[in-house]
């Protein structure tokens, strides 16, 4: 019931849809009435719910989704409850409240807890830790550090477990939360209880038995007092386990915790048992199992009830949308009565209009569209003529540029060869006695050797070849950047696909050197011994 209360005082964030005075008394109405009928207060969160719609109120609208689903998770209905927090996280995330987005993952891990869903349940706890720890709240993340804690110890992975109690209990003494403290001591008190290792439970019992006396909390020293009566009997101490569970049953009998009351007399029948007093030991087990089907009927009939608050809300709301409905059916229906009277009338006087316009707009239609085919043929055939021309045009100058490079390379091949016999014949009369004629001729030869390799032609000859050969160097040099220009000099000779001695002749070279030349050019593309230098420069 604890739980419930709890989950009730949130509700104010819920009515904010009434005056305040109303707001004051009716959440005090139902913080009293959820500790006896969840049922009822789960009909005034409904209708806060209708009414926070009504209002366009997101947050409120999402904080009472999240109070029905821990209503509805108190009352076992799992499903239920994980379908209004489901709904809850969305309209949190969109109106950008984080802490309240992070108390309802923590409230949703709680669910996948139950529904043996523990990465589910990991998932929803990590994402509020990350949410805590942008909002700096200390109390939510401590809270979550005990929950994942809780999760390993049920996992039986405890050295985990007690690394996020110790995470929870340094946040909580961070901020002096006296009940949150206590409740981390009290969870690792039942780590080393699992552990058998029953000193350090006692001790951790203990001090959360003094804390939760300190702030009050008699519901939540209950079952500390039960704990350290299990710990006294495990351990041998009947008598004072059976001191210990008394004082923990007179405690639940005064606030009247049937859950406590049932796990009293049963620990009270074991230690008994355990003393060999029989006829204590049955008496109070069967006072046990009388506790034990008083809950089971308890929660019977609060689940039967709250299961026909649902059934009532959702015959009402189908009532309501079904009249709803057909009101709107109606209205729907006398409009389209109306409009199609009026459509009929309208659309007859229309249709002869249009039916008259139609025929003349399709006449005026088609001999446009014949005007238009004829100038867009007439356009086509000029535009193709245009194209003729053009390429016409190209092949025509392609042809001249062929015959210009061609023209070029024989008259360097002439005017090479009447160099070389020039050459050849001045080598003859310098051979000659007269000395001061000797060197004029070799001055003469030099020049003219000067005159094979620094031509003024190559240049147009090259302008001539790019147009010709158009990416042909770009192409050499994505094979090497580093070639000179000797050897695209020798490249372009090979592409017009020249006899080597015209080659040589050309460069003003022997055969030889020019068979050198060829092999360096091979060495600097990469060419394998067997690959044509020739074939290689065609193919480009």
């Amino acid at each position: 019931m604890k739980y419930l209360y709890n989950v009730l005082l949130g509700l104010v964030l819920c009515i904010s849809v009434r005056g305040q005075e109303n707001d004051r008394a009716e959440l005090a109405y139902t913080q009293r009435l959820s500790q006896r009928f969840p049922d009822s207060a789960f009909l005034l969160l409904k209708e806060m719910y209708t009414q926070s719609i009504a209002k366009k109120d997101r947050a409120s609208t999402a904080t009472c989704l999240q109070q029905m689903g821990q209503i509805s998770y108190y009352l076992g209905n799992y499903s239920q409850a994980l379908d209004y927090h489901l709904q809850a996280d969305k309209i949190f995330r969109e109106v950008g409240r984080r802490e309240q987005t992070a108390a309802n993952l923590d409230d949703m891990g709680i669910l996948y807890y139950y529904n043996r869903q523990l990465p589910l349940a990991r998932k929803q706890y990590d994402e509020a830790l990350a949410l805590y720890n942008q909002s700096g709240n200390g109390e939510g993340l401590a809270n979550t550090y005990g929950k994942i804690g809780h999760l390993y110890e049920k996992q039986r992975k405890y050295d985990s477990a007690f690394l996020y109690q110790r995470l929870a209990l340094a946040q909580y003494q961070r901020i002096a939360h006296k009940q949150g403290m206590a409740k981390i001591y009290e969870n690792m008190g039942s780590i080393y209880e699992d552990l058998e290792r029953y000193d350090s439970s006692n001790y951790y019992f203990t001090a959360a038995l003094q804390l939760y006396e300190q702030s009050g909390d008699r519901v939540a020293s209950i079952e500390v007092v039960n704990n350290l009566g299990d710990v006294l009997r495990k351990t041998g101490h009947y008598p004072e386990a059976i001191v210990q569970t008394n004082k923990a049953l007179a405690l639940a009998m005064q606030t009247n915790d049937l859950y406590e009351k049932g796990a009293a007399y049963r620990d009270l029948g074991k230690a008994y048992h355990l003393l060999g007093k029989e006829d204590s030991a049955y008496h109070y087990l069967e006072l046990s199992r009388r506790a034990t089907l008083d809950i089971y009927s308890g929660e019977n009939n609060r689940q039967t009830a709250f299961l026909s608050v649902l059934y009532d809300i959702d015959k009402k709301n189908d009532e309501i949308v079904r009249l709803e409905n057909a009101h709107k059916i109606t209205v729907i229906t006398t409009i389209a009565v109306i409009i199609v009277v009026v459509l009929l009338i309208v659309l007859g006087v229309v249709i002869i209009s249009r039916q008259r316009l139609k025929i003349r707009n399709e006449r005026l239609t088609g001999e446009q569209d014949r005007q238009i085919y004829r100038t867009q043929r007439e356009l086509m055939q000029a535009e193709l003529q245009n194209r003729r021309l053009q390429e016409e045009k190209l092949m025509q100058e392609l042809e001249v540029k062929r015959k210009g490079l061609t023209s070029s390379t024989l008259h360097v091949i002439q005017k090479n060869q009447l160099l070389e016999n020039l050459r050849d014949r001045l080598a003859v009369l310098v051979k000659d006695d007269k000395r001061d004629q000797k060197k004029q001729l070799q001055q003469l030869i030099q020049q003219i050797n000067l005159n094979f390799n620094h031509d003024q032609y190559w240049n147009e000859f090259r302008e001539t070849f790019g147009q010709v050969h158009q990416q042909f160097f770009d192409n050499l040099k994505s094979h090497n950047e580093e070639l000179t220009g000797n050897d695209l000099r020798l490249l372009s000779l090979i592409k017009l696909n020249l006899a080597s001695g015209d080659i040589a002749t050309l460069l003003g070279i022997s055969q030889d050197s020019l068979r050198v030349s060829r092999y360096r050019l091979k060495k600097k593309l990469a060419l394998h011994n067997g690959e044509s230098l020739t074939a290689f420069v065609q193919s480009l």
